[in-house]
């Protein structure tokens, strides 16, 4: 209900009741603008970019409780278009460099392990399709149900589901795994 009364409060205009609703979720959309980025100053160029996208469309916004989907996916929107007028490609090696350097990058990626073996995997999603590996991390990075990985990629929910389905069919037998069906 708290949430319901700082949107509507934020839809009058409140710049503070804006800014609440955004701080109680600054760690989620730091992790998720990350993942995309892939170094701390993009990701909170996004996340800036972000607010101030939210302030100005914020009345466009139907339904109060879906605040944080709505503005979710406008970060996701806006990684992408960074991303993309960057033309920039994180290859293995520089996220590993980025890895090292960034304490909180230890903190949002697990590992696992596989024939005694510890495995990135970030390196196991690079085998993958964008598509698949998208959807795997907002999946399993940041716990997001099928329909808010729908709305944010602009796709439907059996689409997501298929992408996550096939992508992690791929990484069972890349990696050795066996497909039960």
């Amino acid at each position: 209900m708290r949430i319901a009364n700082l949107v509507k409060k934020a839809k009058k205009g409140n710049k503070e009741a804006l800014l609440q609703l955004i701080m109680l979720q600054k760690e989620d959309y730091y992790k998720l603008a990350y993942t995309y980025m892939g170094n701390n100053h993009d990701a909170m160029d996004v996340m800036e970019d972000m607010i101030v996208c939210l302030y100005e469309n914020i009345h466009q916004l139907k339904k109060e409780n879906s605040f944080y989907s709505w503005s979710k996916t406008i970060l996701v929107n806006n990684c992408k278009s960074l991303l993309k007028s960057q033309q920039k490609l994180l290859l293995v090696e520089e996220w590993n460099e980025y890895k090292e350097s960034e304490k909180e990058y230890a903190s949002t990626i697990n590992s696992i392990h596989n024939k005694d073996q510890k495995m990135d995997i970030q390196q196991l999603l690079t085998t993958l399709n964008e598509h698949q590996a998208e959807a795997i991390r907002l999946k399993y990075f940041h716990d997001l149900d099928y329909q808010s990985i729908s709305d944010m990629t602009n796709v439907s929910v059996g689409t997501v589901k298929s992408r996550i389905f096939h992508g992690l069919k791929k990484l069972k037998i890349q990696y050795g795994g066996k497909i039960y069906e």
